[in-house]
């Protein structure tokens, strides 16, 4: 049995550590704040539109448990709203222990408070990663730090330090192992070809928000709330959506209203909304931001560090390094990170052991989104985003045949590339 070190507890870590798991490695998970899911702490969608197809295949392909404990935990389930069907909500509030309980129930080791700093390499392997506190060696790493933070970033790219749930100044912020040890990394662009891109949404206080508004999340999990006329006006609420990193959000009913869902909190489809404006929307008169807390003014910004990767998500350069979630390419949200979470973990396991590295064919979803991947950063055109849930990418899955419903469809397809169960 190999020893795996997942340097990051966010989803992509999360998918990484059970799959290193199940494919036989011991598993420690280094965190830098004191909670796992990182930006899923804040997300709570799921299942919306190609990521319902993506989900199931995820099942298929062995991480059904996963998919088990986030169904556990649902606020809402087949929920539509401006462009997105079929989605699921999960509770922002309670996921975070019911993953760290499923992790730990499998004997992973959850180290928090440990921000990885330092690390070291031998030729074309890494040996022994390091907070200030430990040195910690095995036998492969996988790298799921994300993109977001430190404070600097998001004051040079963005509009300051929001005090969001990254809490650099609390933990300390991100540091990138890959370019630590000599990997140049890449960054994203806004569609203006700035460098960098804003989270996508933001979360209001329940309370905060009017009673009618509360009882329609409630019953529906979705509100859509017009803009007052003097907000539509020249078009600056499309501007700022076009700042995010989820373009498949860039649609007019989201620069026309305030799209709210109930993910436990209030979750506001806007990268930032300045207070005065919001308080000006029928319903929203007292509404106080929860996260990030200055989201008046600004949000995190990420894709500041996506590392160079084979399809089988191994870092260039680097025998024994494998990356997920935003580390691996551009790739938005929680269900993506979760699969090449999964995939890099289960490469870092099979590392560990001296096995031949698994490939995802391009007729799985999974796959193809990591292709497609490749093939954005390799063309040095950053602008373009992924996700199964819609723009660019969702076009291409629907294009391919990828997209479906079709439980048993998706199984088959999992089972005729032989791959059914393989992350379990």
């Amino acid at each position: 049995m190999g020893r795996v070190i997942v340097i990051g507890g966010g989803w992509a870590g999360a998918g990484a550590a059970l799959a290193a798991h199940n494919a036989g490695a011991e598993v420690i998970v280094l965190e830098r704040t004191d909670m796992l899911l990182g930006t899923g702490l804040v997300g709570g969608i799921i299942r919306n539109n190609g990521r319902w197809t993506a989900a199931a295949e995820h099942v298929a392909l062995g991480m059904g448990e996963l998919w088990g404990t986030i169904d556990q935990n649902l606020r809402h389930t087949n929920v539509e709203f401006p462009g997105h069907a079929h989605a699921d909500l999960y509770d922002v509030s309670v996921m975070e222990p019911a993953i760290r309980a499923l992790l730990a129930g499998k004997g992973v080791e959850i180290i928090t408070r440990a921000r990885v700093t330092h690390a070291s390499r031998n030729g074309d392997r890494v040996t022994w990663v390091a907070t200030d506190q430990e040195t910690f060696e095995a036998d492969a790493f996988v790298e799921t730090t994300g993109s977001a933070g430190p404070q600097n970033n998001c004051t040079k790219f963005g509009n300051g330090c929001a005090m969001c749930i990254m809490r650099c100044p609390s933990f300390g912020g991100r540091v990138s192992i890959a370019a630590k040890l000599g990997i140049p990394e890449k960054r994203a662009r806004c569609m203006d070809g700035s460098e960098g891109v804003m989270s996508g949404s933001c979360k209001l206080h329940f309370d905060s928000v009017s009673p009618h508004i509360q009882e329609q999340l409630k019953a529906t999990g979705v509100a859509v709330v017009p803009l007052p006329g003097h907000l539509k006006a020249g078009g600056a609420k499309a501007k700022l959506l076009g700042t995010k990193a989820c373009q498949q959000y860039a649609l007019p009913e989201f620069a026309e209203n305030v799209v709210l869902l109930d993910t436990g909190h209030v979750k506001l489809m806007s990268p930032y909304f300045p207070l005065d404006q919001l308080r000006t929307v029928r319903g929203l008169e007292k509404a106080r931001f929860e996260d990030p807390y200055a989201g008046g003014i600004g949000n995190s910004i990420r894709y500041l560090a996506m590392s160079p990767r084979s399809n089988q998500l191994q870092v260039e350069g680097l025998d024994n390094l494998f990356c997920g979630g935003e580390k691996s390419g551009p790739l938005v949200g929680h269900t993506e990170a979760m699969m090449t979470g999964s995939l890099a973990g289960h490469n870092a396991a099979r590392r560990a052991a001296g096995q031949a590295l698994l490939s995802v064919p391009t007729s799985l979803a999974l796959g193809d989104l990591i292709a497609a991947g490749g093939e954005v950063m390799g063309q040095g055109d950053l602008s373009t985003k992924l996700t199964f849930s819609g723009a660019t990418y969702f076009e291409r899955m629907r294009k391919n045949g990828l997209y479906t419903l079709d439980v048993e469809a998706i199984r088959r397809r999992v089972q005729e590339v032989g791959l059914l169960g393989a992350f379990g």
